[in-house]
């Protein structure tokens, strides 16, 4: 088992920048694919951004790429999601998640562990 907790949302102006860590405890994390999503309100989770256990094998999402940055550190049991030039529909939930099962993971379903989330919020 794998406890994810993030930290590192809050209020920010359009153009700012944050950086979302997550810890994780329980199991081996330099094994687990990890990826971080987010929920805006009124809308589904979507996917972010994905690192795999060495950090070569880098995905994001078309509305971030070029902008935010995912990074892990596994000594330290982190991953991190560096946030830059944030827009107001940046504004949402933001979600790790590990999967232990897939190397390439592309649905949320094959995630095993989530944590509980962190808000972030863009003003315009």
């Amino acid at each position: 088992q794998v406890q994810l907790v993030e930290s590192g949302g809050g209020l920010v102006q359009a153009g700012g920048s944050l950086r979302l860590s997550c810890a994780a405890s329980g199991r081996t994390f330099s094994n687990i694919v990890m990826g971080w999503f987010r929920q805006a309100p009124g809308k589904d989770r979507e996917f972010v951004a994905r690192i795999n256990w060495s950090g070569g094998r880098i995905d994001y999402a078309s509305s971030v790429k070029g902008r935010f940055t995912i990074s892990r550190d596994n000594a330290k049991n982190t991953v991190y999601l560096h946030m830059n030039n944030l827009k107001p529909e940046d504004t949402a939930v933001y979600y790790c998640a590990g999967s232990s099962t897939y190397s390439r993971p592309t649905s949320q379903r094959m995630y095993d562990y989530w944590g509980q989330g962190t808000q972030v919020t863009v003003s315009s």
